[in-house]
This record gives C-alpha cells, structure tokens and sequence, in this order.
C-alpha cells in the first residue's frame, strides 16, 4: 500500500508533537513501522489520507462497539449541537446517563462523570484513601489504569510497549504507596495482606486485563480478591473502563458475578467521545464533595456532547442484548482463524494473539512473546487491509458492525503469514 501522504504527515507532526503523536502507542515504533493516518471511519472499516481502506479492529481503543458512525450517535450528537455543546452547569442528560449506569451495574448505587479513564481511576484512589483513612495500593503488574503517578508502577499499554518499567518524574513517595503483584496470583495478595495488614486502602484491577493484551481471570481468583478486601477492611476497584458494557452489558463484574466496591468506567460509556465515569456504594460515594470531604472536580465532565453519545450507545445495547451474543460468535470465528503458532486469549469481543505457544496469563508469561515476529504479522496485516493495535501488549477489538465477509478476510489473511 502506498501511505506517502501519511508518511509526510508525520514528518510534520514529529516537528511538533513528541514523537509525532498525542498518545505514545500511536507512533508504531514497537512494530517498525509509521502510522498511517486517518481519514474517515464507516462501520467496521476505517479510511486513511492516501485512500487505503482497512478492517478496524483498534476502534479508538475500544469504544466503538458499535462500529464507525452509528447512526443513532450521530443523531444524537447533531441533538446537541442544536443547544450548545458545553454550559458547566447541570443538564437533564446527566441524571439520565446517571440512571443507564446505575440500572445496569448494580454495584454502582451513585456515580461520578469524569472526562477520561485516567480521571476515574485517580479519583477511585483518592476516594478509597479518603474512605477507608489509609495509603497503600495494591495493582497488578502489566495492568494499566491510565497515567496517574503512583498507578504506572509495572504498568501496561504504552508501558509495556515502550519497555519502560517505570517513569520518570514520578517521585519516589508516590511509587512507595503501590504495591505492585502478579496478575492471577492469589497467593501474593494473600502475602501482601499478611505483611501489610490494616494498611491497604484498595486493590485495583482490570477484572480481564486488557493492557499487556487480553488475559482473562483465572478461576476463582477475581472471588478471592473479593474475600481478601473484604476481610481486611480494603476496598475492591474493579477498573472497567475498557471492559465495562463491552464484556457484558454489566460489565466484568456481571459476566463473573463478583460485587466490588467501586468501579470505573470509560471508552463504550462515551460512544466514541472522551469521558470517564466512577461510582459504588452510596455509602463511599457519599464521602465525595460536595457532600463529603474528599475532593475532585472537572469543568467539562458530563458535558452534553459526550452524554448525548454514550446515553445513545447504552440505550442501543439495552434494547438489543443480542449484539453480545453476536460478538461471541464472531470473537470465536477470528480466534478460529489464528495465524500458526500463537497462543490466543479471548474474552467476549476482546482478543489477542500472542506470539509464542505457551498460555499467558499474567505479565511474566505476556512479555516471553516473540515482540519481533509480531512486529511482521502486524505489517503483513496491514498490507492486506487489517487494521490491528500496533503492539504486542495491547487487545484487539470487535464491533458489532464487523461482518461475516471482514472475519474471513482477516483469518485468510492470518493464515497466510509465514514469518
């Protein structure tokens, strides 16, 4: 494919932007390559600036459920942009993504809309800090919960892609208040426990981690995190800002019945657009100003055109459930259709193929992957018009705009690689 109008633009943006892009994952370093870059989406497909046409399995990071361009999005959006797109002030739509929200996760008795992932994860923190009068964190190596600083210890996504372990310029007291553990160990948590009893304020973590690429829970492990916390006097935070209305229409908390305290939300409540969500029981969520003391703020959180958005994509998917079992058989179908010798985890409509023939299931086994070799199945995909996340560490999307004929392409195409 030719991309030479891509390729200039990111000459230019590299001039202006570090590492020419908004977002470090975007720069397509970790697969040698350059990005292409973007010029409409449709449906299940994307268009970039030279006219190539690809299968969209990134969908901004995993929003998209619906695919490019929903029509009832749309109309939603163009709702708002009759009245006004920001006021700073209360508004009806609101209370009715409060409402979405809280009926269809029933351990969210009240909410809190934020502008971002990374917002709602900090302000869980600080709110189970608040609550409980603690300091300590517990996460998950290879789990990433946004850039808050003492959250990027061991952290995925663009971590993990980069190499980079920890980051600069977050000072040692922050790093000192997490406790980073392996994923799906049940026994480290029960020892962190044991050495730090009384002190640990919370446990975040992705239910299924979807940022050194796709890896489930373990059986019985996401029931005894509950049992931990709970024991303890600790808050459980599951972070569903990827997972949650994607995995579920309750998210991974409904898919594994597991009740956790509080719980954040982003990407599919947005329906494209940025915004976040945090909530729980009433009980801590009453402990945020202005009715309590812990405080956290945001102009522009719940702004009309990101609520218009997302209140049209939660209303979708609860008039039609059978857009998830839609998912898991097309989640099936691609999986099916693997390139040869990859270990394949999925969950609902999120996948990934990891390049090496043992199971993954937590960051030690994640980062033994052959980063190299998908650095080649990448561009090979590419080539041939898939669109996949440029990483080894990240998990692919489905939508329910994808097709019967996008899947064969995609798995006649990754059975065709050979590097």
């Amino acid at each position: 494919m030719i991309r030479s109008t891509s390729e200039t633009l990111f000459r230019r943006a590299q001039e202006l932007i570090p590492g020419g892009v908004n977002s470090p994952v975007r720069a397509f370093r970790s697969v040698g390559s350059s990005p292409p870059f973007l010029a409409r989406g449709e449906g299940s497909h994307i268009f970039d600036v030279d006219g190539n046409e690809y299968i969209d399995y990134v969908g901004s990071w995993g929003p998209l459920l619906l695919g490019h361009r929903h029509p009832e999005i749309l109309a939603a959006l163009e709702r708002v942009l009759s009245i006004g797109t920001s006021f700073g002030a209360p508004t009806e739509q609101e209370v009715e993504m409060a409402e979405a929200i809280t009926g269809a996760v029933p351990s969210i008795e009240m909410v809190r809309l934020v502008n971002s992932g990374t917002e709602a994860t900090m302000s869980a923190i600080r709110v189970a800090r608040g609550f409980t009068g603690r300091d300590l964190t517990v996460k998950f190596e290879g789990c990433y919960h946004g850039h808050v600083d003492s959250l990027l210890v061991k952290a995925g996504s663009g971590l993990a892609t980069l190499g980079i372990a920890d980051t600069q310029g977050v000072p040692q007291a922050f790093c000192d208040t997490t406790i980073a553990l392996p994923y799906n160990s049940v026994d480290a948590v029960e020892q962190a426990f044991r050495a730090h009893a009384g002190r640990i304020a919370a446990v975040i973590v992705e239910p299924v981690v979807g940022n050194m690429g796709c890896v489930p829970p373990q059986a019985g492990y996401l029931e005894a995190l509950r049992e931990i916390t709970a024991r303890d006097g600790a808050l459980l935070i599951f972070d569903e800002v990827m997972t949650g209305f994607r995995v579920a229409f309750g998210g991974a908390q409904q898919r594994y019945g597991i009740r956790p305290d509080l719980t954040t939300l982003g990407k599919v409540i947005g329906g494209g657009l940025p915004v976040g969500a945090y909530g729980g029981r009433r009980d801590i969520m009453s402990r945020v100003a202005p009715m309590g003391p812990i405080y956290q703020a945001g102009t522009l959180s719940g702004n009309p055109l990101a609520v218009a958005a997302g209140l049209a994509m939660l209303r979708h998917l609860k008039a039609h459930p059978e857009v998830y079992q839609r998912l898991e058989s097309l989640g099936d179908e691609v999986c099916a259709g693997h390139p040869p010798g990859v270990s394949v985890n999925r969950v609902g409509s999120m996948f990934t193929f990891f390049f090496q023939d043992g199971p993954v299931t937590d960051w030690e086994s994640a980062k033994r992957s052959d980063t190299a070799r998908f650095g080649r199945f990448f561009r090979h995909m590419l080539d041939r018009g898939i669109y996949l996340a440029p990483s080894q560490f990240e998990a692919a999307f489905l939508s329910a705009a994808h097709t019967e004929e996008d899947i064969r392409k995609t798995a006649a195409a990754a059975r065709d690689f050979a590097g």
